[in-house]
């Protein structure tokens, strides 16, 4: 990896401006210091042109790597491509972000991570989700332990698309399609922040609406002292569980409505001024205490004043050789290890040890 002074722009080139790279990407590179959105891969249309009409728009990946002041290139596009594009990018002498998930296959991931410290470059996975206020909030709570030993954690990501989209290839019998690989790397990361590596693995990963990807799974954790964490995600919930439960031996928090980063950046409403993930009090989650006299005692907790901004003003210092990486290489194989473990605990239908990939 190259180090730069702190004084220098980093040039950034984007590859794909469907919906990753147009609302998760695009506008959050914009909005840090440091950064600046040079160049963006659109292989047909104009809509990156009309929304960012000073970043050069190219039509082919040799294009892009022949900017020469491009340093980082952000990969966003669909998974099964994440591989190789990232893999001539690196040969290229760039430094790479990939969007979650890492690739399709252990094998790939692996492939990649060995590569990159071959050429001496960055390498990294946008897990953007860890920069949500309300999760943020949640590890503030456990670290000040203010809920005491907590000893269930649960993740809930669903919603209701009770219809296929024509022509999605998320919903296609391609490598790294379905709701398993494109919602699970967030709440896995969630679990692997809050408590570190499981022992245990048991997953059921399903198809809900007879389609042929996956649009369903339950994922539970297992950590010593019978902690564990319940993961899941489903496409037919019409009315969506608890985004976050938390239980602990001296109080509980729970929270239904999701962190608004999503859909402010979906449709362009970021605010001007302060934390993209601040809410309503009405939205905030639920502190639940239990007072000397056995009676509970509530109180709303505010997100932490974080967003995504933090996950690529930490690139940018990583690049700039301030700090390390948000999100290492062990990090982005055990989510990888995660992912492929489930898929097996759900075709065996058990429960499988947790054993770590080597790097």
């Amino acid at each position: 990896m190259t180090s730069q002074s702190t004084s220098e722009t980093i040039n950034v080139g984007l590859i794909g401006f469907g919906l990753a790279g147009r609302a998760f990407h695009a506008p959050v590179i914009s909005a840090v210091p440091g950064l600046r959105l040079a160049a963006i891969l659109q292989r047909s249309g104009s809509e990156a042109a009309e929304a960012y009409p000073n970043a050069r728009i190219v039509r082919t990946l040799d294009e892009l790597l022949a900017i020469r002041e491009i340093q980082l290139i952000v990969i966003a596009t669909p998974n099964q491509t994440h591989y190789p594009l990232a893999h001539q990018c690196l040969a290229a002498g760039r430094d790479v972000l990939v969007d979650k998930p890492f690739t399709t296959t252990m094998a790939e991931a692996l492939d990649l991570i060995q590569f990159a410290k071959r050429c001496g470059r960055l390498l990294t996975v946008y897990q953007s989700r860890r920069y949500d206020g309300d999760f943020q909030g949640i590890l503030q709570l456990a670290a000040a332990r203010t809920l005491g030993r907590i000893v269930r954690f649960e993740s809930h990501y669903d919603r209701f698309r009770p219809n296929f989209k024509p022509n999605a290839w998320r919903e296609q019998q391609v490598p790294g399609a379905g709701i398993l690989f494109d919602i699970a790397p967030h709440l896995i990361d969630h679990a692997f922040q809050l408590f570190g590596l499981p022992t245990a693995i048991n997953a059921d990963v399903r198809n809900e609406r007879g389609g042929a990807a996956d649009d369903a799974f339950d994922i539970l954790l297992h950590y010593p002292d019978n902690v564990r964490a319940a993961l899941g995600s489903s496409i037919l919930a019409a009315a969506p569980r608890a985004r976050f439960v938390v239980l602990g031996d001296k109080g509980s928090f729970t929270k239904n409505s999701f962190d608004p980063q999503e859909v402010r950046l979906r449709f362009g409403n970021i605010p001007k001024e302060g934390p993209w993930g601040a809410e309503p009090e009405e939205n905030w989650g639920v502190l639940t205490q239990i007072n000397a006299d056995g009676t509970p005692t509530n109180r709303r907790v505010p997100p932490a004043p974080t967003d995504y901004r933090d996950f690529y003003s930490n690139l940018r210092d990583a690049l700039q050789g301030r700090a390390e990486s948000a999100v290492n290489h062990k990090q982005m194989l055990d989510i990888m290890q995660a992912l492929e473990l489930a898929r097996q605990s759900s075709n065996q239908r058990r429960t499988l040890p947790w054993h770590s990939p080597e790097l």
